[in-house]
């Protein structure tokens, strides 16, 4: 499987799993990177940049900075995942304790 096709699998099992959380969500146009087409948009979290891997050696670093080189003015994750694994989300620290202090109303809005 080349690296396209693997990329875009990964971003329908992330896809599928908002849907499973509840959520409406699809795949983003994948066509320039940037704020215009994220991997995946979900409606109920509008300003939630989410970056979407899978793959064995992720280079953690390298996709928080593309996440949030794309991000723009929304708040940024990395949703990644190997092989039989569990998916993880990675976000900075910044992030997660607005999470805490507010809920997700913080990115609705």
């Amino acid at each position: 499987m080349n690296a396209r096709q693997k990329g875009a699998r990964g971003e329908r099992l992330w896809r599928d799993q908002l849907r499973e959380a509840g959520f409406t969500a699809r795949r983003g146009q994948q066509f320039a990177g940037g704020t215009d087409s994220p991997d995946v948009i979900c409606e109920e979290l509008k300003n939630l940049h989410m970056e979407v891997k899978c793959v064995q050696a992720l280079n953690l670093d390298g996709a928080c900075d593309q996440a949030k080189r794309d991000a723009g003015q929304k708040t940024w994750i990395v949703a990644h995942k190997k092989d039989r694994k569990d998916w993880k989300v990675t976000m900075s620290a910044e992030t997660f304790f607005q999470l805490l202090r507010e809920g997700m109303d913080c990115f609705t809005k």
